[in-house]
């Protein structure tokens, strides 16, 4: 029994043949051997599909027209996992080495497949139940196409294809079977995220509806049901979402010999077997037809719609030409969309900068005001200032005034005293000047310190003034208001005018219809005279109304290019005190950075003066300490010299010569002692004044020094009572700061026969 007889067999027994397939269609996941009492069709049936399978690429390349339309008349279910394998060359793919590897692996759609398992065929016996071989095997085979396929991943009808797939063959046959599929059969392009492919057939199959099924097309436009609606589940499953298992297994049968072009054939034939049923609907009752009611109208078998679907007029190269069509009004849309995108950023951009203008405008506007309100409290402290400044001033000049007198009198009194002698003031006079001398010193310090911080503020209050805005603004602004004061009394003036004018023209006009009130009756010649000025009155109102009408509308374009001069004005001083600010800005944080400076150095410089003071204020305390010491040794030696004197006298060593010759020596050196010290007096203080280094000498008792050195004969007539101790106390200098607190007094005690000693 060789092929050609197989395909000349009657129809109407193959179709018997695949009748009573049908029947065993439930079963299609059971792999059972074939019963026993088959019909002679399917024995001969089987023998055909076995030969085939046996020489396929024989038959494949010769007899390909008779395979085709073996397949549309149904692949035999035994031979089916077979036959898909070769119809897409699936047998011996290296990728079904790789498949255990990739069940070991993790997937990231592991969670959605899980999620979608229970959704798949949920009444098939092979699926139906939780953590079933059916649905572990399905989930294995999602997973590995997802690992292999990262950009597609997982899509949610793709689990229906590997379920008819797995309902025929092992899993991983099934997994080749798909893979092929996604690859070779633009499955892969419409389960892609963007889903352009399916955009692209959704285009195709409406053409085809436009073109062959025009009111279908008409009415699905006028009730806005879109083809995505109810064909997008036709091409993303092959059918087998939306009509029975049996119909959409036979469906796929040629899907897998000739691609999708089947899909594009059977909806379009299902649409014709059901346009008149579809017209009567609106939206609603077509989405509810095709749910519940074209479904089942092939329970019988899909012969009817194979047949039918072949009839339906498929040109490659239209499609091909669809193709190129939605290609180009995608790339279009895409244009559109990256214009619109870019339109919206720049609106958006433009309306963010016309806020920022807004905010800015006001915030200059304020920024002005309150610095003409600033202007005006720093010109009022400004005055305030300026009479403090005065009246500091004046202060000042009395202090200096009183100082100068306070210095008159100290000189008076400096002078008095050397005249009359250190014995006519008292020290108390002489301290209590001072004190005032200090007091009405650190008034004048008070006063110029205040006085430089006065001026100090005056500088700081003029550079104020000077970034404010100038005169030269507001006058400018009090000119542009005059300006537009006078182009407004010159519209109004005009406006005035033309009111005169107009109303002149309307007495005149009363005063005419008065006139030719009685001349109704006048021949037609004076009537159409009449009429004709009339009419030429009428005209020269309108012109006077027409005029007024222009006068008004050049005032209000002279008061909107005023409005507009006024805001580039205030917007050019704005962005002319935004600019003066920012270099305002610039000089202070320079200046801060200068003076920051500068009060680095000053602080190093005072430290330095008053290390130097300190050492200056040491040296000079060394120094008046060794002149105390010096001046107390010539004290020391005067003192050892007149008791020398004293002894002499009492021994009677010396006779009345000599000792006269001895007392001369004695003074002498006493003379020299006493010039050393005014030369130790010169070099610490003034001459003249009654101060030695910082310590002044006061004598306390009667005589002069030279009263000290009277003969023996006189000493030793005074009674012991009269004969007085020459003291000598030595205290602070007046004047001197340290005086009070480090100042020690030295009494130097002369004695006046041998029983007195000298005490220093």
């Amino acid at each position: 029994m060789n092929l050609s007889w197989l395909l000349e067999t009657d129809s109407k027994s193959l179709r018997s043949m695949n009748g009573s397939r049908r029947n065993s269609g439930s079963s299609l996941v059971s792999s059972s051997s074939a019963s026993s009492n088959l019909s002679h069709l399917e024995e001969d049936s089987w023998i055909m599909w076995g030969r085939i399978v046996n020489e396929w690429e024989e038959v494949r390349k010769k007899k390909e027209k008779q395979l085709k339309d073996l397949v549309r008349r149904g692949i035999p279910h035994h031979f089916r996992a077979i036959v898909w394998q070769l119809l897409c060359s699936a047998q011996n793919m290296p990728i079904k080495d790789q498949y255990s590897d990739l069940l070991k692996m993790t997937s990231p759609c592991e969670k959605l497949i899980r999620r979608d398992i229970a959704r798949t065929y949920p009444e098939h016996e092979f699926f139906k139940e939780k953590d079933s071989l059916g649905q572990e095997v399905l989930f294995n085979v999602m997973k590995a196409y997802s690992l292999v396929d990262r950009e597609v991943g997982y899509c949610q009808g793709s689990a229906f294809i590997v379920g008819l797939l797995l309902m025929q063959m092992p899993e991983e046959e099934a997994f080749c079977v798909f893979f092929k599929l996604m690859q070779e059969y633009r499955l892969r392009e419409l389960f892609k995220p963007s889903m352009a492919e399916l955009g692209l057939c959704m285009y195709q199959f409406e053409s085809m509806i436009q073109e062959q099924l025009p009111e279908l097309y008409v009415h699905f436009q006028a009730q806005s049901f879109h083809t995505s609606m109810y064909a997008s589940s036709w091409f993303l499953t092959i059918f087998l979402t939306s009509f029975p298992l049996p119909f959409a297994t036979r469906i796929f049968d040629i899907f897998m010999c000739e691609g999708l072009e089947i899909v594009f054939r059977v909806g379009l034939a299902i649409l014709q077997m059901n346009q008149a049923e579809l017209i009567q609907l609106d939206m609603e009752g077509m989405l509810q037809h095709f749910q519940r009611v074209i479904p089942h109208q092939f329970d019988s078998g899909p012969d009817k719609v194979i047949q039918a679907a072949y009839q339906v007029k498929y040109n490659a190269k239209k499609m091909k030409k669809l193709e190129k069509e939605y290609t180009t009004i995608k790339t279009k849309e895409l244009e559109e969309q990256v214009e619109i995108k870019r339109l919206r950023t720049e609106n958006r951009l433009l309306k963010q900068r016309i806020d920022t203008l807004e905010k800015e405008s006001a915030s200059l506007a304020d920024r002005l005001i309150q610095g003409q309100v600033t202007r005006a409290q720093e010109a009022e402290e400004n005055y305030l200032v300026k009479r403090e400044v005065a009246t500091l001033k004046q202060q000042c000049e009395e202090a200096s005034a009183q100082l100068e007198q306070a210095k008159k009198t100290i000189r008076q009194l400096q002078q008095q005293s050397q005249a009359k002698g250190p014995s006519q003031f008292s020290e108390e006079s002489v301290l209590q000047l001072e004190r005032e001398l200090v007091q009405a010193r650190l008034k004048d310090a008070e006063s110029q310190c205040a006085l430089k911080e006065m001026q100090d503020k005056i500088l700081e209050m003029e550079k104020r003034n000077s970034s404010l805005p100038d005169d030269t603004n507001v006058a400018r602004l009090q000119e542009e208001l005059i300006g537009v004061k006078l182009r407004e009394a010159e519209a109004v003036t005009g406006l005035k005018e033309l009111k005169q004018q107009v109303r002149n023209l309307e007495e005149h006009w009363q005063r005419h219809l008065a006139r030719t009130a009685g001349r109704w009756k006048d021949g037609p010649k004076r009537n159409t005279l009449s009429e004709l000025q009339d009419e030429l009155m009428s005209v020269r109102l309108r012109e006077a109304e027409a005029q007024a009408e222009l006068r008004e509308t050049r005032q209000r374009m002279l008061e909107l290019e005023t409005q507009n001069q006024i805001h580039s004005n205030q917007l050019r001083r704005a962005e002319q005190e935004s600019r003066c600010l920012q270099e305002r800005v610039q000089a202070l944080t320079s200046q801060n950075k200068d003076m920051h400076v500068q009060l680095q150095e000053i602080k190093r410089k005072q430290a330095e003066i008053e290390c130097k003071s300190k050492e200056e204020v040491m040296a000079v305390r060394l120094r008046e300490a060794d002149n105390i010491a010096a001046m107390a040794e010539l004290q020391q030696h005067i003192s050892e010299l007149e008791i020398q004197k004293e002894e002499g006298k009492v021994q009677g060593q010396l006779n009345h010569t000599d000792s006269s010759q001895y007392i001369r020596d004695l003074k002498d050196q006493i003379e020299e002692l006493k010039h050393e010290i005014c030369c130790l007096k010169g070099q610490r203080g003034l001459p003249g004044q009654p101060t030695f280094d910082g310590i002044h000498i006061v004598n306390h008792y009667t005589g002069g020094v030279d009263d000290a050195y009277r003969s023996s004969d006189e000493d030793g007539a005074a009674p012991p009572q009269q004969r007085g101790r020459r003291l000598i106390r030595l205290h602070p200098a007046l004047g001197d700061s340290d005086s009070e607190e480090d100042g020690e007094t030295l009494r130097l005690t002369v004695p006046q026969n041998n029983h007195k000693s000298t005490t220093v």
